[in-house]
């Protein structure tokens, strides 16, 4: 709704000067514009409101401008201000226009729109969260399994630390195990925070697969200081997409060497 530009003129009144704007009205009526911060001293009215399957009361003075009741609104609905759209007879309002000059009443209706473009941002923020929440859900049900590896790693230790030969084939089967840990964490899709979970896991896998390799040369060849005995490789591959997964592979190759005596 388009209205005249207020004109002004100057009062004096008791020697005091005070400006005077003036509106013009629907009608052709010029009056004294209203301020707009004195409209909670005019009458209250109360307006209903529909928002899709909701229905709001609101009550506020007649003189509120759309924006005002838009603040009103914000507090009953979630909604901020600017993701609102009010119609009223079928036209949306702007914020600047009163609810009295386009004939808003008491116990008139409202009609509370949600901005599309807020809408889809929301919508969007939603699917967002519920992936990160997804992606930290994979994550800690990996690093549980890998927990329940580790107890085995330090099993493990214990054993060969006390002496007692282990065949390579537990070293094998159990590193095997951590790697299908890791190829679950490069399927998972992961920002943010939950990226950075997922890449704490990788590292915990990898430091846990060259535990088992130096527990395996370690077993292969108890008496040796510098473990030449026995040669583990473990190739790290990181991806180039970022995801930052690893995939590794063991090439174990073992290398025997006898020193023979001569007797005379």
């Amino acid at each position: 709704m388009k209205r005249s530009s207020p004109s002004k003129c100057v009062v004096v009144n008791h020697g005091v000067q005070r400006e005077i704007e003036w509106e013009l009205r629907p009608g052709g009526m010029l009056v004294q514009k209203r301020n707009a911060g004195n409209a909670s001293a005019g009458p209250m009215i109360k307006i209903k409101v529909s928002h899709g399957s909701y229905h709001h009361e609101i009550t506020v003075p007649a003189q509120s401008t759309f924006g005002e009741l838009k603040r009103v609104l914000a507090n009953e609905t979630g909604l901020e201000p600017k993701e609102q759209r009010l119609l009223f007879r079928g036209k949306e309002k702007d914020d600047e226009e009163f609810l009295h000059m386009v004939g808003v009443k008491d116990m008139s209706k409202v009609i509370l729109l949600q901005d599309p473009a807020s809408k889809e941002r929301k919508l969007e923020e939603m699917r967002r969260k519920q992936s990160i929440m997804k992606a930290y859900e994979a994550v800690a049900k990996v690093r549980a399994e890998v927990d329940k590896l580790t107890e085995k790693v330090i099993a493990l230790e214990a054993t060969v630390c006390r002496g007692t030969k282990v065949a390579d084939k537990e070293f094998v089967i159990l590193a095997e195990f951590f790697m299908v840990q890791l190829l679950k964490l490069d399927t998972i899709e992961a920002d943010g925070e939950a990226k950075v979970q997922r890449r704490i896991e990788v590292r915990r896998i990898q430091s846990f697969v060259d535990r088992l390799d130096n527990l395996k040369a370690r077993n292969s060849n108890p008496f040796s200081s510098n473990n030449n005995a026995v040669s583990v490789t473990t190739k790290w591959t990181t991806f180039e997409s970022g995801v930052e997964s690893l995939r590794a592979s063991l090439h174990s190759s073992t290398r025997i060497t006898q020193d023979w005596v001569m007797f005379d």
